[in-house]
């Protein structure tokens, strides 16, 4: 049973989470051969003021602060 977790900034619609659900299953049975009805896809929604890069939050850079 392979689990696969994202994490990423929130903001996704669901339509957006289930196509990238759905690829990274297709991509674990073609690339592992993984059986795509045993292959779990989590995605982590961090909020912006959670996560930094370059030292800023990505709301604070998002806002141009």
């Amino acid at each position: 049973m392979p689990v696969v977790t994202v994490q990423t900034v929130g903001g996704i619609s669901n339509e957006k989470k289930e196509e990238l659900m759905d690829r990274i299953t297709q991509a674990m049975k073609e690339v592992l051969g993984k059986n795509p009805e045993a292959t779990h896809v989590i995605i982590e929604e961090v909020p912006a003021e959670n996560w930094g890069i370059r030292g800023k939050t990505v709301a604070a850079i998002r806002s141009g602060k």
